[in-house]
């Protein structure tokens, strides 16, 4: 069985890994996509990799102040829930009690049992177990927004190098179908993972993520080319 503190670390544990994996699939997408329209109007490796490296640092950064602001909301969020309960509890003891007698209730308890499930708890830990069994919310194992913002920024970058070495490493002739490869390789990849964290059906979330990158790719490699047309 377990107890409280291990709870906390899997939902912490959970939410870099969720972080990381949103982090690294968007940077993939975004990069490749940015790299892509850019090599579709000009075969200037220089002008490709600074547009690549300023999307990455840009998209980096801006995806690690995301995950900061919605996990520090999220927190600020559960605070309160906290403050509160505990405020209620302090200016309606008996109130509060029923309240959380009738939560058990509902989950099919007689209302003596349920009664006594409510005191015994109370009794234990009276703001826990209001703030558990009406909002899921254990007092103090907040998730942390810096560690979700740090995930982010380092799964980002490091999805965003694919697509720059692709464009790096291979000839004029190849890269662009060499990137455009490797990206959807590493769509699989993150689709899959996604997929098994969140319990989905994986083919389905794959398909998706392969699909949605690929159509990404596809568009702003041809809008790069049609502006390079023009520009030419």
């Amino acid at each position: 069985m377990t107890d409280d503190r291990d709870g906390a670390a899997l939902a912490e544990r959970s939410n870099k890994i969720r972080a990381a994996v949103l982090g690294a699939n968007d940077g993939i997408v975004s990069t490749a996509g940015l790299v892509l329209g850019v090599a579709g109007a000009t075969t200037n490796t220089e002008a490709i990799l600074v547009a690549g490296l300023a999307g990455l640092v840009a998209g980096a950064l801006s995806m690690a102040a995301g995950e900061y602001v919605s996990v520090s909301s999220q927190r600020d969020i559960e605070q309160s829930a906290v403050a509160h309960e505990q405020q209620e509890l302090a200016d309606h003891p008996e109130q509060e009690l029923a309240e959380l007698a009738s939560v058990f209730e509902s989950r099919g308890l007689s209302a003596e049992v349920a009664h006594e499930v409510a005191v015994e708890l109370t009794q234990r830990d009276a703001v826990g177990a209001h703030t558990r069994e009406e909002y899921g919310i254990e007092p103090g194992a907040y998730l942390n927004p810096w560690a979700a913002g740090v995930s982010s920024l380092v799964a980002f970058t490091v999805g965003a190098l694919l697509p720059l070495l692709g464009m790096a490493l291979f000839g004029v002739d190849v890269r662009v179908a060499a990137t455009f490869a490797a990206v959807l390789v590493a769509l699989v990849v993150t689709g899959y993972v996604s997929a098994r964290l969140g319990g989905a059906a994986v083919a389905r979330a794959v398909v998706r993520n392969v699909v949605g990158g690929a159509l990404a790719m596809a568009v702003t490699y041809g809008i790069g080319l049609l502006i390079g047309g023009a520009v030419g």
